[in-house]
């Protein structure tokens, strides 16, 4: 069982390393997260974005950068789309935005010449680990989509099984997560949460058990659920959380790091390859653990392919 991100490493060093592609590298975080991923061998890098900055920041950080391939590009949007091209091209197994917008970045990777675009949902996982949780813990979507209805929501733990499925947890408990357990039509987030639950009863969602509407305590501890009179295999043991809306997601995202001082990793799935996405205030352990996923992504989808 993968109970923290020093299991995670220790997978993706027998996975990696992967070749990974950084859109505007020139950020300080972003450099020690990829020079760390180097020295571990999970991960060699081709850093492209202002040659001359990431030479400036690499002098204050000890990197040399003779290990590194450096493509000078200066503007933001054309180093997004040459980091997503190396990629599409074979050149390289996954992307990760460096000092960009997100919407920039994405714009990229649904470029329909260089872009990686599959027709799927893109949807965002986070994996926290957590001093008060027995397991990593995933949480979809807090950071893509708005209000996903009935059918983007199945697509949201389709796209997360994945995630589930690189860190070797073959059959997760996905926790459908409500402000309370029992279906009420006037909460249209429960009404889902027991459609999807009949769902994958009935073979429509597989690779997975999930189970719904939790509120939150019954699906991450069992004392709740007991309390409750909940019996389920979900019930305080949940590998994912899926949440009903962006604002739920991204509340319960940095309720979680703020509060509960968790260490993350951050991805988006759903195109050809992992793009390895966290916040421009997150640190350089959030980056590094977040390549560290991507890495154990882009094994999987090479072996499943």
């Amino acid at each position: 069982m993968i109970k923290g991100f020093n299991d995670i490493l220790d997978l993706a060093k027998k996975k990696g390393p992967r070749t990974l592609s950084v859109a505007v590298a020139q950020d300080k975080e972003v450099l020690q997260a990829v020079k760390k991923a180097k020295e571990e061998e999970i991960a060699n890098s081709i850093l492209v974005g202002d040659k001359d900055e990431i030479e400036n920041i690499a002098k204050t950080i000890d990197m040399d950068l003779n290990k590194f391939e450096i493509i000078d590009i200066k503007d933001k949007k054309e180093a997004s789309l040459k980091a997503v091209e190396l990629v599409s091209s074979g050149k390289a197994d996954l992307v990760m935005k460096g000092i960009v917008d997100t919407s920039i970045i994405l714009k990229s990777v649904l470029d329909k010449e260089v872009g990686l675009k599959t027709g799927n949902l893109l949807s965002h996982v986070v994996a926290f680990d957590l001093p008060t949780y027995h397991k990593i813990l995933l949480v979809t979507d807090a950071a893509m989509n708005i209000d996903p209805d009935l059918d983007a929501k199945k697509k949201i733990i389709e796209n997360a099984n994945l995630v589930a499925h690189s860190l070797d947890i073959d059959e997760p408990k996905v926790a459908v997560i409500c402000a309370k357990e029992k279906v009420n039509p006037k909460m249209p987030a429960t009404v889902d949460a027991a459609e999807l639950t009949k769902m994958n009863e009935n073979g429509e969602i597989t690779n997975c058990i999930v189970k719904g509407p939790f509120a939150l305590d019954n699906a991450i501890s069992k004392e709740a659920a007991e309390h409750k009179g909940i019996e389920h295999t979900v019930a305080g043991d949940a590998d994912m959380l899926l949440m009903p809306d962006i604002e739920a997601g991204n509340i319960l995202y940095k309720a979680l790091v703020f509060l509960a001082k968790s260490s993350i990793a951050g991805v988006i799935v759903g195109a050809k390859a992992p793009v390895v996405l966290t916040s421009r205030a997150d640190d350089d352990e959030a980056k590094f653990n977040s390549i560290a996923l991507g890495v154990l992504m882009a094994s999987k989808m090479k072996e499943e392919n």
